[in-house]
């Protein structure tokens, strides 16, 4: 489960560099000093101004955290540094939710372009709230761009600063064209990302992940759990009846897909 972190806003470091790995027994003192730069791991802000948008951004990334646990190459992370060139500390950007693929799947306290093999996201969700808004619709947008980030979307749990809630770009050329919204038979709106290939749903207003193949919602690590414990209960709950109608304690067993001995300790309950 992820653990709540400090909201990653960045204030630029000046850019003069300190001596580092030069001097002293091991390096001539004729040398010239190597640049050392500091690339910070948190500004000491919080993560999210809201209960809301710190909710979803949980969702999101242990949703699709638990999609990909399987593939090795995706790295799925957020609200973390992005630092995408090396030697200039203010070059970083810092995304609610992002998705890189090709690179190694694990623990990072920042993301350096450079140390990735070049490796970007390709995937990035913006939790937009009053005080992102302009951030998310015009700043963020442009870098993201210049990075090549082929998607990026946006979406405001309140439904107070953007219409529609959800809303979903795809990068062509340099810029990005907005992707095309549908209508599900029952009125949810859905946004089909070609770069995850699962659907991004508005259901009564909350944001979820789906997979189109399966029609499946993914849950996070607490609603995984949940449908763990409602699963069992269901199982347990069916004991009795089945009894009832004369199942022995082994044809129980076999319909619900338990071992005998938990059935029996049920039964002796």
């Amino acid at each position: 489960m992820i653990k709540p972190r400090h909201k990653k806003t960045f204030h630029p470091l000046p850019l003069i560099p300190t001596p580092c790995g030069r001097g002293g027994p091991e390096f001539p003192s004729t040398q010239s000093p190597v640049p050392c730069y500091i690339y910070p791991d948190s500004d000491g802000k919080p993560m999210a101004e809201s209960d809301p948008a710190r909710d979803y951004l949980i969702y999101a990334v242990e949703a699709l955290d638990i999609y990909f646990q399987e593939q090795e190459n995706v790295y799925v992370s957020g609200n973390l540094f992005i630092y995408y060139k090396k030697g200039i500390p203010s070059a970083v950007i810092a995304p609610d939710v992002f998705v890189v693929f090709g690179v190694e799947k694990k623990k990072r306290f920042s993301y350096k372009v450079w140390q990735e093999g070049g490796q970007v996201p390709s995937f990035v969700l913006e939790i937009t709230s009053a005080t992102t808004q302009e951030n998310d619709e015009e700043d963020k947008p442009k870098k993201y761009a210049l990075l090549g980030v082929q998607e990026y979307f946006q979406y405001d749990p309140t439904g107070d600063y953007l219409n529609p809630q959800l809303k979903g770009s795809s990068l062509v050329g340099s810029k990005y064209q907005p992707m095309t919204s549908n209508f599900l038979p029952d009125g949810i709106l859905s946004i089909h990302s070609q770069v995850l290939g699962l659907d991004l749903r508005l259901i009564n207003g909350e944001l979820r992940f789906f997979d189109p193949e399966t029609g499946k919602k993914l849950l996070s690590h607490k609603e995984t759990e949940q449908a763990r414990q409602q699963a069992e209960q269901v199982q347990r709950d069916a004991i009795p009846r089945l009894l009832n109608l004369g199942l022995s304690v082994e044809q129980i067993a076999e319909a619900l897909s338990l071992p005998v001995d938990e059935v029996k300790r049920f039964v002796q309950e």
